[in-house]
């Protein structure tokens, strides 16, 4: 005999409502008790044994260079957090590092998890580290990352039209030396964060000049050391900056306060990602806001969507757009 929502009432004391509203991932249910619903779901046969109940977020690291040093993934992770309570999901995070010998089995136990979604942080990611993850059981979501060839849904910033943006305020300004703190490690992110700085200097008929191209580290250590390095060597300098991210800008900030240059009176410099130490940096950071928290959640509402068979035709390719926030490194030479 089939079980009904009544019958599930019966077994575990709440109401047919609450049953319903707990399997439904509405808001309202406690954790606890969405836990003990969908357990006596399982175990009467009410839910198949691969409902997703649960949503894991996947940290993929290749070297670390990115996600080791910056707090940035904190607010995005809080987001995703806050979200799945919302709906009425479980949330477990997971690290798989390529580095490790067991990379492989690890991602495919993952992958063939029943009752699970997962969101895979693919920041770290290069072209070819997705192909382990195209056979997945379950649904995959790509977040802060993407694939030419447009067989995940993924969520992302839109970092081309930001850097831009970002590069013409510098413009706007009376800057026609610009010049590009580029992270050495060229993680998807960066590669189309030039694309938009390149952009925005066509656009102003201003031409790009490799020597104005410093190449560092992204950790703020080394991105203060590589710097150092090139600004002993007392190389012509742009009055202007645009760097990958505000870990790389504030590294080379540093770096050039130590040898004497003033900001943004000597040289203008700006970022990308609004760090929460980019607004009491001296003299605080001009940059681009990533709504992060915001970010996390869209990929949890989209994922769903999946679960649920919304717009699975469909590949879709979210992408946030940032926001410039004015604070105090940037001069106008008009």
């Amino acid at each position: 005999m089939k079980v009904s929502i009544r019958d599930l009432s019966k077994m575990t004391g709440f109401s047919p409502a609450t049953i319903s509203n707990a399997l439904n991932h509405k808001k309202g249910v406690n954790r606890e008790t969405a836990e003990e619903i969908f357990r006596v779901a399982r175990e009467t046969g009410y839910l198949s044994a691969n409902a997703v109940t649960k949503i894991r977020l996947v940290i993929f690291k290749k070297n670390g260079q990115i996600l080791e040093e910056t707090p940035f993934f904190q607010q995005m992770i809080e987001g995703i957090e806050e979200e799945c309570h919302r709906l009425g999901y479980e949330m477990v995070i997971s690290h798989v590092d390529q580095r490790n010998p067991n990379y492989q089995k690890q991602v495919r136990d993952l992958l063939e998890e029943q009752g699970v979604g997962i969101i895979l942080l693919g920041t770290e990611m290069m072209d070819g580290d997705l192909s382990l993850y195209r056979n997945a059981s379950c649904p995959v979501l790509l977040l802060d990352h993407w694939t030419e060839s447009m067989d995940f849904n993924s969520v992302l910033i839109n970092n081309a039209d930001a850097a831009r943006a970002i590069t013409e305020h510098l413009l706007d300004n009376g800057h026609r030396e610009v010049g590009y703190l580029r992270g050495n490690y060229r993680i998807k992110a960066f590669r189309s964060r030039f694309i938009g700085f390149q952009t925005a200097l066509k656009k102003y008929k201003v031409p790009y000049k490799e020597e104005y191209t410093v190449t560092v580290g992204t950790y703020m250590s080394t991105a203060c050391q590589d710097m150092l390095e090139y600004l002993k060597k007392k190389p012509k300098l742009p009055t202007a900056f645009f760097a990958d991210n505000d870990i790389i800008a504030l590294g080379a900030m540093k770096a050039l306060q130590e040898m004497g240059y003033r900001i943004p009176e000597d040289i203008s410099i700006v970022g990308f990602d609004d760090l929460t130490f980019s607004e009491i940096s001296s003299p605080p950071l001009t940059t681009l806001r990533v709504e992060k928290r915001e970010m996390g959640k869209m990929a949890v509402r989209r994922l769903v969507e999946l679960i649920d068979g919304i717009g699975t035709s469909t590949v879709t390719k979210i992408q946030v757009c940032p926001k410039i926030i004015y604070r105090n490194t940037v001069k106008n030479i008009k």
